[in-house]
């Protein structure tokens, strides 16, 4: 089985490419896979959360109660709530219910929140791993939604002695846990990211159907050959600085800001890493095209695109005689000759990029592309050397700022 829902293909200079990063790389890769698919089948370890089985915190019995609700309200920060808007963006037109996210300390949208009389007709979903976060509990507590036996809350964290659970037990909440063995950013196909695409509507069975796809032999050699002999050998000799994220797919948007997180963090460690920066096309080709074609060759391109064809055209009736050239034509056409344009220059200034296109707008899609990701994320960060799961330097200014607030 081969993935049919993603096609990635590559186009790195071999100048860029050093054959002792490439042989050492090789040679660890297969160690590195070998152990990921043991760990698979261990119980309280990250890579089980990869079994089609997965056992969640929750029944779909639990929540049932939660699904009358049509307005919802997400409360959290970084990893604990990004998978979830990369979902709602991209099946936005499909869900039915009045979604809002507060995943920042945005003083004029939780005053308008505030505002709103009728509280327990909306349901709030309030998610940090540790229980504790900071801009979290901020919100939480601004919004002074909690009250005993509360029926429109749910609260995910860990099971311990945090704020978020301590308040579960004191007035009665429903509480999910969160696995002290996942991480934020890799957290999407778990709890964090399955309840509420339960309760968004959205089809979380299939979201998580093909997840496993890339420890099968042939989908393999995709991590092979994209992880091991490419970008962790790049990533290794720190000549390219940035990845630029360039998107020509609006439902992508979302879920590239949940992939900018989980590169910065997992990767940007003991001087090594990418900035990781989310460019929309063709928009940005009239505002940052100049740069990205003659400005510092310290970039590498990731460009996303949907293979889908659209009905949507232009009439032929409509034109000046000077734009005849776009008589008839369907915006996916116009859109993908941007999109080729750009490779083709890329080509000619040797830019090395990867081109990501998606098939469909399904469940699965999306579920291939976080299951992608992430493994391909944790094997460049093991095969340099690095712990792709901590983040010491953002717990350190964690720490700084309690510090300060005391």
């Amino acid at each position: 089985m081969t993935p049919n829902n993603l096609i990635i293909k590559n186009s790195i200079q071999k100048n860029l490419i050093k054959k002792k990063f490439k042989k050492k790389h090789l040679s660890n890769f297969q160690s590195i896979f070998e152990e990921i698919l043991e760990e698979i089948f261990k119980k309280k370890n990250f890579f089980n959360t990869f079994k089609l089985n997965y056992k969640f915190n929750f029944r779909e019995t639990d929540i049932q109660k939660f699904k009358k609700f049509n307005k919802i309200i997400f409360v959290g920060m970084g990893g604990s709530i990004l998978g979830i808007n990369a979902i709602y963006e991209f099946f936005k037109k499909k869900i039915k219910k009045d979604i809002t996210f507060l995943d920042d300390l945005d003083i004029e949208k939780i005053s308008e929140l505030k505002k709103i009389k009728s509280h327990q007709k909306i349901l709030f979903i309030i998610i940090s791993k540790s229980g504790d976060t900071i801009e979290t509990i901020t919100n939480l507590l601004y919004l002074d939604i909690i009250k005993k036996n509360a029926k429109n809350v749910i609260l995910i964290s860990e099971r311990k002695n945090n704020y978020l659970f301590n308040l579960s037990k004191k007035f009665n909440l429903f509480h999910v846990k969160h696995e002290e063995y996942i991480g934020g950013r890799y957290s999407v196909l778990t709890e964090t990211g399955i309840l509420p695409s339960m309760l968004m509507g959205v089809n979380s069975k299939k979201i998580r159907k093909n997840i496993d796809i890339y420890f099968k032999n042939k989908a393999k050699k995709i991590l092979l050959k994209n992880s091991s002999i490419l970008i962790s050998n790049i990533l290794s000799q720190k000549k390219i600085s940035n990845i630029i994220l360039l998107n020509y797919e609006p439902r992508l948007e979302k879920f590239l800001y949940w992939l900018q997180q989980l590169l910065a963090e997992s990767l940007g460690k003991k001087n090594k890493g990418f900035l990781p920066v989310i460019s929309n096309a063709p928009k940005d080709h009239h505002s940052l095209l100049q740069l990205y074609l003659d400005g510092p060759k310290n970039k590498i391109f990731y460009v996303f695109s949907n293979g889908n064809k659209s009905n949507f055209s232009i009439k032929k009736s409509n034109l000046p005689i000077d734009t005849k050239f776009l008589r008839g034509k369907k915006l996916h056409k116009i859109k993908n000759a941007q999109k080729n344009a750009l490779i083709n220059s890329f080509k000619i200034n040797n830019i090395p990029y990867r081109e990501f296109t998606i098939n469909s707008l399904s469940e699965e899609t999306l579920g291939e592309l976080f299951s992608f990701f992430i493994l391909e994320t944790v094997l460049l960060g093991k095969l340099i050397g690095l712990n792709p799961f901590d983040q010491p330097a953002v717990e350190q200014v964690k720490i700084y700022t309690k510090f300060l607030l005391k």
